[in-house]
């Protein structure tokens, strides 16, 4: 069975499974030389010095780097995988354009938290997103277990709105710097996110590198220091509706995709997404919502 084909067979449980709890475990895979490959590039990208590789505060570790996809032909690749694109259309409901692809590294024993946040609050309030209707997927290129910084999601939590934004009529800006630091500008209250994990429960993100994830704009979500020796590289890839795209975005085009030409899926042989339900049935522990895998 072909990949496209499980996506056909699979979708209404997936859209059922991402409205419900804003995140899901997608039943798919990229093989271990897709995998390889991808390393290499982020390998390579984080060497350089440009805007887009943005580091630990005061440090020369790599924490991030940013719009990959507009100068690494591999990345360019990834994004138009004609599954992914299939799969972005079938959540969101339509035409897609990327509208921000980073990869989050959190490298051994020194890769900082992220806190409790909603990505919405950042597209929204500093780029005029009309509305939440994108998608992120999330790649592991490294093993995610519970010690190396797995992301932690609040499942249902995208259904409340947006939390404690900041006052607007203050007269000032946020630098771009601190939304990609541990110093985010905006982010959800500790004791807010213990509260809705009481009601809501949460889920621990886990899983082999190449697995695939899904998790909505407005889910609160959070991820710990590294603790232990094994990096943890997340790959993020955000698809906006493009109906739903910002009209005068200001950020830098790293962060915040000007092209909103709908995207085209196209097969390149060097990424491979393969049928992976039957790996990692638990790879998501949840604790009161299930582990956001719909079944097969």
């Amino acid at each position: 069975m072909t990949t496209s084909a499980v996506i056909g067979r699979t979708s209404p449980e997936l859209k059922s499974a991402y409205d419900r709890d804003g995140a899901c475990r997608l039943p798919y895979r990229f093989d271990g030389d897709s995998v390889e490959l991808l390393r290499r590039r982020v390998a390579d990208i984080s060497a350089q010095r440009r805007p887009e590789v943005v580091h630990e505060k005061d440090s020369d570790v790599v924490r991030a780097i940013h719009g990959c996809h507009e100068f690494d032909d591999v990345c360019a690749a990834l994004v138009r995988h004609p599954q992914l694109v299939e799969l972005a259309e079938t959540l969101i409901g339509g035409p897609v354009y990327v509208y921000q692809f980073k990869v989050n590294l959190k490298q051994a024993h020194e890769g900082a938290a992220w806190p409790w946040h909603q990505d919405f609050a950042f597209w929204s309030e500093e780029d005029a997103m009309p509305r939440p209707d994108a998608v992120n997927f999330a790649i592991p290129l490294d093993e995610v277990h519970e010690d190396n910084g797995p992301l932690v999601v609040i499942p249902g939590s995208h259904t409340l709105g947006l939390f404690d934004l900041p006052d607007t009529t203050a007269d000032t800006a946020s630098d771009w710097r601190q939304h990609v630091s541990n110093d985010l500008a905006y982010t959800v209250d500790a004791d807010r996110a213990d509260r809705l994990i009481a009601s809501h429960g949460k889920t621990v993100i886990l899983g082999e590198a190449g697995s695939l994830h899904a998790f909505h704009p407005s889910i609160v979500h959070s991820s710990s220091n590294n603790l232990s020796a094994d990096r943890r590289a997340l790959l993020l890839i955000t698809y906006n509706a493009v109906s739903n795209a910002p009209a005068n975005p200001t950020r830098p085009a790293f962060l915040v995709g000007r092209d909103t030409t709908p995207i085209t899926g196209r097969h390149d042989e060097r990424l491979v997404l393969e049928d992976g339900r039957g790996e990692g049935r638990g790879e998501g522990r949840g604790e009161g919502r299930g582990d956001l895998l719909p079944a097969a």
